[in-house]
């Protein structure tokens, strides 16, 4: 049985590159980071662990050292990266470094291709696949607070020191059932840097239901959800700190003319309309302005329609059906949305991309 890792911190700059170096030798580099974010916009990241043959080694990544090595490492052309449930630490390392490390194997979804719950942890998959039972008493840390202790080090080290084995073992039995090449896929997927950071004028996106709406309603949606992102940006505190869903949505409803008219919500803060109703109150005379003009135009969605249900369900069925058959879960193939939006006529669904428009994809238009 595995030992636990003692990882080994690199806080000095000779130390840093001396285990870059190392990084370009092994044919795979199991990855992780640490990072913080529950007071900011952005992610800060503070620790880079690295597993080479033998060694497990954390970047301290808010030492004052030239990381230029480390990317070096990182990003070394022909070793693949083994990562676990890849997309955060891939969104903080982009921010941090420019760039996403390539080739990517995420065993978070080998293990969902394998009949693993789609969000299967780590420490799950490594005392299932490996016998290993991994010590969880710093999930909570707070990696951004230095110094870290030798326990913290430790913890941290573990989250990379069994990926290597895990994706080996992950990998051959892929193979062994032929979908290889759809982990693969899914994998290659995720080093899109567009999936990666928000757009101030597509923010509006994330807000639920917004596209069922009246066209007055979304254009003020689409205004303040705008300003919240530059805004929450440009402050590098959270966005729902900023203006929250909930009151973002019932301003973009009722629409106040004036100050007086934004107190009269219960869900605002009075802290964000002392300090914000003005900004608001110009975002939605302009998103009205723009209506009116014709420079923004807006269709209003249709609900999800009633008569809709039956063809739902009858491709919800078939999707059961198939991942059945397949042992795993019905969401790696499609999602509800998957389907809604395949119902409404889209093309360029998951369902109908890649491998999944040969296992899937080809049924569900038959049943359209």
């Amino acid at each position: 049985m595995p030992t636990p890792a003692h990882g080994r911190l690199l806080d000095r700059q000779d130390a840093l590159d001396a285990a870059s170096a190392l990084m370009n030798g092994p044919p795979a580099l199991p990855i992780d980071t640490e990072f913080a974010r529950t007071d900011t916009y952005r992610p800060k990241l503070c620790l880079v662990q690295v597993a080479v043959p033998g060694q497990v080694f954390c970047a301290d990544m808010l030492a004052p050292l030239d990381f230029g090595s480390l990317w070096n490492g990182l990003a070394a052309p022909g070793v693949t990266k083994i990562m676990h449930a890849a997309k955060q630490d891939l969104e903080v390392l982009l921010l941090s470094f420019g760039s996403l490390p390539a080739p990517l194997f995420d065993t978070q979804i080998a293990a969902g291709l394998l009949g693993f719950p789609p969000q299967a942890g780590y420490a799950t998959l490594v005392a299932a696949e490996l016998g290993v039972q991994l010590d969880k008493s710093q999930t909570r840390t707070d990696w951004s607070r230095r110094p870290l202790t030798s326990a913290q080090i430790d913890y941290a080290a573990n989250d990379v020191a069994h990926l290597g084995e895990l994706a080996l073992r992950l990998r051959e039995r892929l193979v062994a059932r032929g979908r290889e090449s759809w982990a693969l896929e899914d994998c290659a997927a995720l080093l899109d840097p567009a999936l990666y950071g928000v757009r101030a004028e597509r923010a509006w996106e994330r807000l639920p239901g917004v596209a069922w709406q009246s066209s007055v309603v979304q254009a003020r949606a689409r205004r303040l959800a705008a300003w919240r992102e530059r805004r929450a940006d440009q402050a590098n505190r959270p966005r729902q700190w900023i203006l929250a869903d909930q009151a973002l949505m019932a301003l973009a409803g009722s629409g106040p003319a004036d100050v007086a008219g934004i107190e009269t919500l219960d869900v605002m803060p009075r802290a964000a309309v002392r300090h914000s109703a003005p900004a608001i109150l110009a975002e939605l005379r302009q998103a009205e302005a723009d209506l009116a003009s014709g420079a923004l135009q807006i269709t209003p969605g249709e609900p999800p329609a009633t008569t809709d249900n039956g063809r739902l369900r009858k491709l919800g069925t078939l999707v059961q059906k198939l991942a059945g058959e397949l042992g795993i879960a019905a969401e790696i193939l499609a999602t509800r949305a998957d389907l809604v939006a395949l119902l409404r006529g889209a093309s360029d669904v998951r369902p109908l991309r890649g491998w999944r428009r040969d296992v899937v994809g080809e049924r569900l238009l038959a049943a359209l």
